[in-house]
């Protein structure tokens, strides 16, 4: 779509999809909008999609269910907008793979300016907070390819979004150091980020499932109590 950046918008409120729409191009964006779960799968498979906002209460099938369908295809940041304003609908969806999460009543330039900010953190071939990491990173069976931004395990590549990529790269880059959650939130969201360190928690359960064979007794993140993470042991 002209070269812009295209942010999908999946909402079944008319008025909701239109003052998106409306603000989003205003500030440079192309945007396409759907009203229920089936019509916004159809248009991301369809096309060139950077971001998507993605409304939890969908009359079709629920946002939590679209988000994990869009995960097993794609790491582009998700930011879900809803309702449920309790802590555990935030981690929840958190843990399925949204970057950020936005409630109702929502300011529109507020969402705007953290869609740019999901865009600016997924834009850049840099490595998670600057860390001047080297081409590969290694530790036993766990490879990161920096350059070509790839992670295998035993040779089979794991599929990683944007933010545990980061977060991996930024503990294997600097594996003595032990950090808290919020330089890892810091280091990984950036400092325009209006999240809560319990984000971080949501993300490296994520990436223990994938990289731990015993994410309970983890042997690449390891957890210091009171401190933070650190990576393998010392």
């Amino acid at each position: 779509m002209d070269g812009k950046q295209t942010v999908l918008v999946v909402d079944d409120e008319v008025k909701i999809r239109g003052l998106l729409k409306s603000y989003l191009e205003k500030n440079g964006y192309a945007v396409l909008c759907a009203g229920s779960g089936r019509e916004g799968m159809e248009i991301f498979e369809r096309n060139a999609v950077s971001l998507i906002l993605l409304d939890l209460m969908l009359p079709d099938f629920s946002g939590e269910e679209f988000c994990s369908r869009v995960r097993r295809m794609s790491g582009i940041p998700i930011i879900m907008i809803t309702a449920k304003v309790d802590e555990e609908s935030v981690i929840r969806g958190l843990n399925l793979g949204a970057d950020d999460y936005v409630t109702k009543p929502f300011s529109p330039r507020q969402l705007v300016a953290r869609v740019a900010a999901a865009l600016r953190r997924g834009g850049g071939t840099a490595d998670a907070g600057g860390v001047a990491a080297d081409a590969c990173l290694s530790y036993e069976d766990l490879l990161v390819d920096t350059e070509k931004r790839t992670v295998s395990l035993g040779g089979k590549t794991v599929a990683l979004t944007r933010d545990e990529y980061k977060i991996l790269v930024l503990l294997m880059s600097r594996q003595a150091k032990i950090f808290t959650r919020d330089e890892i939130l810091d280091a990984v969201k950036g400092e325009d980020y209006y999240g809560f360190d319990r984000s971080i928690d949501s993300h490296i359960k994520r990436l223990r499932a994938k990289i731990e064979d015993d994410p309970r007794s983890p042997r690449y993140i390891v957890t210091v109590y009171g401190m933070g993470y650190r990576f393998g042991s010392v």
